[in-house]
C-alpha cells in the first residue's frame, strides 16, 4: 500500500501526544496518589508502592516513545508494548472507580463520566501499539 500524505506526521502527532498524557499521568501518580489508591482493587498487594511504581512506568515509557530509535534501537517499539501492558493491567481499577462509585476528593463520577472511560481503555491500548510502532492499522505499512 503506498503511503498516504501526512501518514507520518498523523503518527508523529499520536505518538507525542500519547507521551504527554503518559508523562502527566506518571507525575500525578507520584505527586498526588491519593485517588489512584482510592480506586485501587483491594486485591492489588503493596497498593501504595504500585501507585507508585505505575507512575514511574508511566513517565518511562512516555520518555521511550519519544527517544528517537536511532539513537536506542527498539525503545519506541517497547515503550508501545510497555504502555499497551500497563493500559491493561490498570483497567481493574477503572471497573472498580466505576462499579463502587469511588469519590475521588469527596466528588463521586457518574456514568456519563465512567462509560467513557471504560470504553476508551482500549482505544489506550491500540493507541500505545501505533505509537510505538508495533502496529500500524489503520495507517498503512511502516
Amino acid at each position: 500500500m503506498p503511503k498516504r500524505e501526512g501518514q507520518g506526521r498523523t503518527r508523529t502527532v499520536f505518538r507525542w501526544l500519547l507521551a504527554a498524557i503518559y508523562l502527566i499521568a506518571g507525575v500525578a501518580h507520584i505527586r498526588s496518589p491519593a485517588g489512584f489508591l482510592a480506586i485501587t482493587p483491594d486485591w492489588v498487594p503493596f497498593p501504595e508502592e504500585v501507585i507508585f511504581f505505575t507512575g514511574v512506568a508511566e513517565i518511562i515509557g512516555a520518555v521511550g516513545l519519544l527517544v528517537p530509535p536511532k539513537l536506542v534501537p527498539g525503545i519506541r517499539y517497547g515503550a508501545g508494548i510497555g504502555l499497551a501492558l500497563y493500559a491493561l493491567c490498570v483497567y481493574p481499577a477503572n471497573i472498580n472507580h466505576a462499579v463502587n462509585n469511588i469519590a475521588i476528593g469527596g466528588t463521586s463520577a457518574s456514568w456519563l463520566y465512567h462509560a467513557p472511560r471504560l470504553a476508551f481503555q482500549p482505544v489506550f491500548i491500540w493507541w500505545a501499539l501505533i505509537a510505538g510502532g508495533v502496529i500500524t492499522w489503520p495507517f498503512g505499512k511502516k
